[in-house]
Formats: structure tokens, sequence, C-alpha cells
């Protein structure tokens, strides 16, 4: 099926674009987004030229009108009247700070009438991407003048001095000194600057050393929420102060460092202070591209702890903007409607410097935003399809947030949507050609013998290729079993034990690393490493859990691209490989080569190397060169890191072309979607194979029962056998009740596991119904006769019948 390329997704809903000519190749990097391959490039000069005008005009600033001119023009003055709100609010702190009777007590902070708030225009950064890119590298350094810095004010108070002055008005009550310390340093972004700078002489202009005084910011924010309400309601004042005033104008690396600062301000935790939140992102996320470069670099410096905060209150933030508790605490979304584009673009930016380090700061699910398992998925899908070249938002523009839960939905919807529109094609050439409609034309028909399990799949597979989009239904040959799931199941099981054990010859068992690659023997027809990728493709396509072990570098490879080219000449599962993806299929190689790469002697006097390897194939030694006249090239202590790259460039891509390109082939045969743009390759294996973690306690709490009830003797003994038993006896229980020894992405619950009463002789086995995750317990009198049958049950559990 061939897929016509839709337009290129924008990062955000409603904001006009930022720059996008003139940047450093790979500049969007930084925003850790996904867009489909455009398809509409025409017009594109002149809409740049329409959207410079009107960055222009964004630009030029209103006069920020007293509190008593808001009042009287009300919000229906137009631009002069944008900041009436924010004039309002800062007004009002300054006469109830007056009338604050206890300024002892830590309390609550409100932020008063932010219902009605005029929100400044809205803007953006126009994303067009060509083709998926990855976030794990950035571009150069951009080497733009800097605007010029101004002089700092000299600010000399210490950590040590600040946590003396909060020691002594939480012990006197007196909280001036704090206060003041609070109201200055907040009140401007030079005054951020000069207070947590670690030398305001020095420029600090580059991505290795943000000049931020880490220590000081976490001190002086922890500290912030057990001070009194106005010391607080101050700091918030402050910022506003900034953020107006630094609206226009070319950013400096000073505003950069304040932005940097404030992301962290532990107050944005509270719904109250969401308004400013908001205008703190949306001014963040309409910095330039190589703005954005510096703050990912900075940003990977931050601590964990102080990290994770960010990230988890960005998510908060989306979660209560989608679905407020109280949802007259925020203005109507239809005015605010550019806040959570905003502040996804800016949670993109902590993405991105979380995949630039290894290991990642945090783990990438931790961005996952579970609340949009709530939403309309395939809205958002289709947007980020249909209108990626209009100013419409889309979560699916920036995948990490979306949960592996969420994006298994999409891609069973769009199978689903897939097998539906191929079934329906096949029934109208049907009944065009006068021939009588079949049932079974809607279904691919896999008929195999257990005997011949790998050959017939193999025909039926190439026979049948233009049906494997439909709905796959298995029958054994000689067998009565009705296919409604079990079969299917017991097929890929069954395949994919014989396809890859050892006498096959298609893929070599690593012990060290206990995965699978692929054999590098050469051979003279491939189609079978294309029935294994048809496997996976079918798999995924049918919501099947397989029991692959291959290394994370497959899953890689898999989707380089994600998408199948449309030139059969381009190269595919290709893919950037390091010693470390090697330490994870062949670990004693990888460890030898780390160890080349740490010698400290001679190189090429004591290994005596060429730039050539030698592999056995069919007890045959065979030599490969790793460059040209690589057999006359020695290995030295200067090109040794070429030698290692090249080396496990060739064992993991090069070595293995034909094999793993047919195997590309055969899962994108089935797989062939634009949600594959949406996964990243741990989220694939996930897909392929769940998860094989085990928690038999969470199938306890969610099996449900027909017959017995969970407080039954028969009931409890089960579960005490179970919970007892072995991890081999439960996987083996597992795949005795669903067909499957695999936990499938939702976890436990999303079994549907169902216990039901047999009312057969105590003397039978237990019967299991895996179309329908069914397991049947006759009413066994004591735990040790119910252990002795489940086991037998369990252990002999190959074959269908019909009762």
């Amino acid at each position: 099926m061939s897929l016509q390329s839709p337009p290129a997704a924008t990062a955000a809903a409603e904001l006009p674009p930022g720059p996008g000519k003139g940047l450093p190749p790979g500049a969007e990097l930084s925003q850790g987004s996904t867009a489909p391959p455009s398809a509409q490039e025409g017009g594109e000069e002149e809409e740049g030229e329409e959207e410079g005008e009107k960055e222009k005009e964004r630009e030029k600033l209103p006069p920020i009108p007293s509190a008593s001119t808001a009042a009287a023009g009300g919000l229906e003055g137009g631009a002069k009247n944008q900041f009436s709100t924010f004039s309002n609010f800062i007004t009002t702190i300054n006469q109830k700070k007056e009338g604050i009777g206890n300024r002892n007590s830590p309390t609550q902070l409100v932020i008063p009438n932010i219902k009605t708030v005029r929100d400044l225009p809205p803007i953006c950064l126009d994303v067009r991407q060509k083709q998926r890119m990855s976030i794990d590298s950035l571009p150069q350094e951009p080497k733009a003048p800097f605007p010029p810095e101004p002089s700092l004010p000299i600010r000399t108070k210490t950590v040590k001095d600040f946590q003396d002055d909060v020691e002594k008005s939480k012990a006197s009550g007196d909280w001036k000194a704090v206060h003041y310390f609070y109201s200055t340093t907040f009140d401007s972004f030079l005054e951020i600057n000069a207070a947590f700078k670690k030398d305001t002489s020095s420029p600090f202009n580059t991505i290795e050393d943000s000049g931020i005084d880490a220590k000081f910011v976490d001190v002086v924010y922890d500290a912030l929420l057990n001070t009194p309400q106005d010391v607080q309601k101050s700091v918030l004042k402050g910022i506003i102060n900034g953020l107006l005033q630094e609206w226009t104008g070319p950013r400096t690396k000073d505003d950069l460092r304040a932005y940097c600062i404030l992301l962290q301000n532990p107050q944005f935790s509270n719904t109250s202070t969401y308004v400013i939140y908001a205008h703190l992102l949306r001014q963040i996320a309409a910095l330039t591209e190589a703005d954005h470069h510096f703050l990912v670099h900075w940003s990977k410096k931050i601590s964990q702890r102080r990290f994770k905060q960010v990230v988890d209150r960005l998510l908060q933030f989306i979660s209560l903007r989608l679905f407020p508790a109280k949802p007259e605490e925020f203005p109507p979304m239809v005015k605010c409607n550019w806040w959570i584009p905003s502040a996804t673009k800016v949670l993109a930016l902590f993405n991105a410097a979380n995949s630039l380090i290894s290991p990642p700061i945090i783990s990438y699910t931790d961005f996952y935003n579970s609340t949009l398992d709530h939403i309309d998925l395939m809205e958002e899908y289709h947007n980020w399809q249909c209108y990626g070249n209009s100013h419409r938002f889309s979560f699916c523009q920036y995948p990490f947030i979306i949960s592996i839960a969420a994006k298994k939905v999409i891609i069973q919807r769009d199978s689903e949507q897939q097998m539906i529109s191929i079934a329906r094609q096949s029934l109208v050439d049907k009944v065009s050609r006068r021939q009588k409609p079949d049932m079974n034309m809607l279904f691919l028909n896999v008929k195999v013998r257990r005997t011949h399990l790998v050959s017939d799949s193999l025909d039926e597979l190439a026979r049948k290729r233009a049906d494997l989009k439909k709905k796959l239904k298995v029958t054994f040959v000689g067998e009565a079993g009705l296919d409604m799931g079990g079969l299917t199941k017991e097929w890929f099981l069954l395949l994919i034990r014989q396809i890859f054990h050892p006498d096959y010859g298609m893929f070599t068992y690593h012990k060290d690393s206990h995965c699978h690659w692929f054999s590098s023997f050469k051979c003279d027809n491939y189609s079978e490493f294309r029935l294994v990728g048809a496997l996976m493709g079918l798999a995924v396509y049918n919501s099947i859990a397989l029991d692959i072990r291959f290394p994370p570098c497959c899953y890689k490879k898999l989707l380089s691209p994600p998408i199948v080219p449309c030139d059969h000449n381009t190269l595919v599962g290709i893919c950037d490989v390091t010693l470390d993806d090697l330490f994870q299929i062949m670990p004693e190689l990888a460890h030898g080569l780390n160890e080349l790469l740490s010698y400290e002697g001679n190189v090429e006097e004591d290994f005596y190397s060429t730039f050539q390897v030698f592999q056995e194939e069919f007890g045959v030694i065979k030599s490969y060169n790793l460059k040209p006249n690589g057999d006359k090239i020695p290995v030295t202590n200067q090109n040794r890191k070429e030698y290692v790259q090249l080396y496990v460039d060739f064992l993991l891509n090069k070595s293995i072309y034909k094999q793993f390109a047919a195997f590309y082939y055969g899962f994108h045969s089935v797989c062939a979607s634009y949600a594959l743009l949406l996964l990243r390759p741990e989220e694939v294996e996930i897909l392929v194979c769940g998860s094989p973690e085990l928690d038999m306690s969470a199938l306890q709490r969610s099996t449900q029962y027909e017959g017995y009830q969970k407080t039954d003797l028969t009931i409890r003994y089960f579960w005490d056998v179970v919970l007892g038993f072995s991890l081999d006896l439960q996987k083996k229980l597992l795949h005795f009740a669903t067909g499957s020894d695999r936990v499938p992405v939702g976890g436990m619950a999303d079994l549907n596991f169902k216990i039901s009463k047999s009312e057969t002789s105590t003397n039978w086995l237990p019967v299991a119904h895996t179309c329908f995750n069914q397991l049947c317990l006759p009413p066994y009198k004591n735990k040790k006769e119910l252990k002795q049958k489940l086991i037998i049950g369990i252990s002999n559990a190959e074959g269908f019948g019909l009762e």
C-alpha cells in the first residue's frame, strides 16, 4: 500500500512562525518535534514575507496603561489595553501589601482576578521538516554575533549570607531582609543575573557553561515556598516586570540565563500562577533556534531533581489546561489557545536536553502525559497528517509526550481503518465482477501443517501478499479449532520458536547478552528474513505479543527510515551505531575493542592489526576490508577510533545488509503507516514483544470470575499455588490461558483474564479458551489436587480441539 506524503506539521496552533530560514542545518532538532514529510512547498516565500511583517508588528509593544485607565476602558479597548490585567495585578499587590495582618507565617499564594486576563498576542515557530529527524544530536554552535551584554549591578550576597538571613527571619519573625532580597533579585532580568551569575564580569557565551550558580538557585527556591505570602507575591510581581521589560529586542545570553532560572521557580506548580507561567513559556517558545540551542545545552546541566520538577510542572500545566479541576480559575480556552502549544514546545527543549546525555537525566517515559490518553487521539493524528502546513497544533508533532499506551491505540485504530479499507475494496472488486461475495475474502487466511510450519507459512504469505493488511485467521490442517484469536497466537509462537532455533541458521543466539542477531552467512534467497519481518509486522498489526529477543539496536535499524523510501535504490536499515550498541549484542568483543581504545602502549607494534576483519562462513575463513586497501593500512594510536567505528558498522550494518533489508521490507509490507513516525525504537520493541515482566499479583487483582467468587476456597487455592510457582511455570500458565507468555502494553489488566467454573468432574484437567483469555477450572477439593492437575495441564498445552 503506497503512502502519500501529507503536508508538513507546524509546531503550535495560532502562533506566528519563528525564524525558519537562514538556520544552521538541523537547527530544528532542539524542538523534539515530528512532522510528516511535506508535499507542498509553494508560496513559502510570500508567507515568509507576510509573517515577517506580522512579527515586526508584534514587537511594537503598546504602552502599559494604569489601573484606573484599564478600569475606565475595560477589556474592549483593543491593543491599548493588552496589559491591563497585569497592571491591575501589580497595583492590587501593592495595595494589599499594607493590609496583610500576619506576615510571619507562610500562607498559600493567591493571585486575584486572573479569570478575565487579556492574553498577549500568540507566537510560535513554524516547523517544516522534510523527514523525521533524530533529536539525539544538535547543530553546531551558531556563530552569530551576540548582542552586547548590559552591565550588571553589583550583588555580594552569598549562599551562606542568604541562609543566615532566612534563619534569623524564622527566629525573629522579621522578614524584611529576606523580603528585600527576593523583591530586588526578581525585579528584572539584570537583577536575576546579578544575583545568580557565578561571575558577573564574565560573559559565559558558550553552550558548555551557563554561568549560573546552581547551588544558590536551589537554596533560594527551596526557601521560597516557606516564606510569608507577601514575599512570594513580590517575586511574582518582579517576574511580571521582567517579562514586560524583556518583550522586545534581541535576546542576550543574560536574558537566556534569566529564562533558565525562572523556569525552575516552584511557585509555578500553583494554578493561581498559571497566567504568569503561560507568558513566560510563550516568550521562551518564541526564542530563535540559536537561543533554543543554548537553553537545551544549559538545561542538561540542571540537577536531576530540579530537571524532573520542571518537566513534571510542564506536564501538569498541560494536563490542567486540558482538564481543569476548576474551569473558572483560567481564562476561556478561546483566549489562551496558545498555552498548550507553548508549554509543549518548551517541554520539547527539555526532551532534547535529556536525549543529549547517556544515560539520560530521566527516563523517556517521564515525559509521557497520561492525560492525553483521554483525548481524541485519532483527531490529533489526522490533524497531524492532514493539516500540517496550516497553523493547527497537534500533540503528534511532539510524540515524546504521548504514552506508549496512547500510541498503541493510534496504531491499532489506524490498522483497523486500513483493514476495513482493504476488505471493502476486495468486496467491491468481487461485486463489480458479478461474483458471489465470500466472507473469507475479508480475512488473511493462513492454512498450515504443523509438520511443515515454516515452508507452508512462507508460501501462504508470499501467495497472499495483497491480503497482508486484512484481519489474520489461522487454520491448522487436520484440527477442528476455530480461530477466534487463540490459533493465531499459537501460530506465531510456534513459528518464531522454530525460525529462531540455532539449527535453522537464520539467527545466532549470543549467550552473554541473551539475544539473537542476524547471521552474516550469505545465501541465494533472503525470503525467510522477509517472512520474519512480516511476522513482526503482523504481530503489531493484530496486537499479538511475540517472544523475540532482539537487541535495542534492531528496532533502531527498523525505523531507519520509519517510512519506506519510494526509491528502491535507497539504503534501508542503516543507522548510526556505536560501541554501546555492540555491547548489547557481543559484550566480550565490545569489551576487547574498548580495551584497544584505552591501550596506552604502541597499538601498531603490539597488536599488529590492519583495517581488515575475518569471519568464518560454513567452515571457511573469509576476509573483508573495512576501507579501501584496508589490509595494507595498519591500526595505530592515531586511527584506532576510526578502526573501531568501522568495525562496529561492519558487524551491525554492512555484513548483514541483505538479511536486514529483507527483514525491514517484510515488516513495513504490513506496518506501512505514518504512525511509526511517533515511535521510539524502545517503544517498537514493547509493541512487538510486550513486557517480559510478569506480575501475577496484578493479574490476581484484575481477574474476573464466572461461577466463582474471589473468596471461594478453590480460587484461594488457585492463587496460593500460582503465586508460589516458579517464573517458568507462571509463563506456562499465561501461555496456556492466553496463547502467549508476554504481557501486553497496558499491563496485566489489559489481558481481561477470566476464571470460569467448570461443572465437570474433578478428575478432569483445567481447560483454556485462549481466544477469550479464559481458564475453566473444576472445583478441586484441595490445594494439592489443584496444583497437580494445573501443572499437568499447563505443561502439555499444544494443539486445539473442539469438545
